[in-house]
């Protein structure tokens, strides 16, 4: 992608920060909006322009980028930018919301602007040094150099069909979690001696589930993890989907603590 092609970056969280400071460092032309104004101030210092709102960020874009918490926040932010517009933008809508919230965006859209749905697996870490995986649904061409910044493509279908994937992937893997989690519960119950279990765990099919559990570069919050499980179970008939949500809401005293937190409780 052209570094004179303006690049609208909204959303600043734990993933939106690395992942927009990989363009900036690229020397794209990055305008960056957070709610939190001062989390721009790291990338205002490395390059990128400020706006005082996400409208005022997306006035000269050719590209949107959106890595926002929920649904909620984006239907927020589509309300301030979807008048301010130009035709031929195209929108790369990056955050976890399911592909629902992506489809009725898609129905907003003024003529001429497309969107694309990029949701990512991967944390704080890989955010970081652009290894994430991207799962794209939609024509990624006009954007393709742009995420390859960011990570690996993997185009799944149409737009929203990223979205479903990304319900699919992150279900299993904070399952798993889950499951990890509750194995060195019962370990400790049954009083098997300290690292037996995780020993055996980590030489069977649980081993890269184990490894996540136990991460110490990752940051993915509790609070989001079971906000992408319920969106999931709000889909399908999945009892093992809704028994983890109840399980990760139980623990608040963990909700903005990474998801390998999880495996240092026990009950």
């Amino acid at each position: 992608m052209d570094t004179n092609t303006r690049i609208a970056w909204l959303g600043l969280g734990r993933m939106g920060l690395p992942m927009a400071r990989r363009l900036v460092d690229a020397g794209q032309a990055v305008t960056v909006w957070n709610r939190t104004a001062a989390k721009a101030d790291p990338l205002v210092a490395a390059g990128a322009k400020a706006a005082q709102s996400a409208a005022e960020a997306v006035a000269d874009a050719a590209v949107v980028v959106t890595m926002l918490a929920d649904p909620a926040a984006l239907a927020e932010v589509a309300e301030a930018v979807l008048p301010a517009l130009r035709p031929g933008t195209v929108w790369v809508e990056m955050s976890s919301v399911g592909p629902e919230a992506v489809r009725a965006l898609v129905a907003r859209l003024p003529e001429g602007v497309r969107l694309i749905d990029a949701p990512v697996l991967g944390s704080v870490d890989r955010a970081a040094t652009g290894e994430l995986l991207i799962l794209a649904g939609g024509e990624v061409a006009p954007v393709a150099d742009l995420l390859a910044l960011l990570g690996t493509v993997r185009e799944v279908g149409p737009v929203g069909d990223g979205a479903a994937l990304k319900l699919v992937l992150i279900g299993a893997i904070v399952a798993g979690v889950a499951v990890v989690h509750e194995a060195l519960s019962l370990a400790d119950a049954l009083g098997l001696p300290a690292g037996v279990a995780e020993s055996a765990l980590a030489g069977g099919p649980l081993r890269d589930l184990l490894g996540r559990a136990r991460a110490t570069t990752a940051d993915f919050a509790v609070s989001l993890a079971a906000k992408d499980v319920a969106l999931g179970a709000a889909a399908a008939d999945l009892p093992v989907a809704d028994a983890v949500v109840s399980a990760l809401r139980s623990f608040p005293e963990i909700a903005d603590r990474d998801l390998s937190a999880l495996t240092d409780l026990r009950r």
